[in-house]
């Protein structure tokens, strides 16, 4: 089993549901979305360059959208926490996705890479 695989196999319901209907939702939004394994976690590329990685918060246990450069994003839902570059989107794992809040971050975040 390759590391990404077991990283969300790894992990305890219904944080694993939570964070794989993540990955798919990443995957599918669009086709210039590349999955990887980077900084032991998993990462999401546009073009190449780091776009968004999935982790859980050490504090609260639930998971989260890490956004890089989400410093340049002004959103009342984005944490900034004590990282100067990163934001994240805590995701509460028993309930569905925010799919219209990820949508409205997933365009900013393109306009920010093109």
């Amino acid at each position: 089993m390759r590391d990404i695989d077991q990283y969300f196999q790894s992990k305890d319901e219904p944080v694993k549901s939570c964070l794989l209907a993540l990955r798919s939702y990443l995957l599918q939004y669009s086709p210039t979305l590349t999955e990887t394994w980077k900084y032991r976690m998993p990462f999401y590329c546009y073009k190449g360059k780091m776009y968004c990685y999935l982790w859980t918060h050490k504090k609260y246990g639930q998971p989260y959208l890490g956004i890089v450069d989400g410093n340049l994003i002004d959103h009342p839902d984005l944490l900034p926490e004590t990282r100067a570059r990163m934001k994240i989107l805590l995701i509460d794992p028993e309930a569905d996705l925010p799919v219209d809040t990820l949508n409205e971050l997933m365009q900013r975040m393109l306009k920010i890479r093109q």
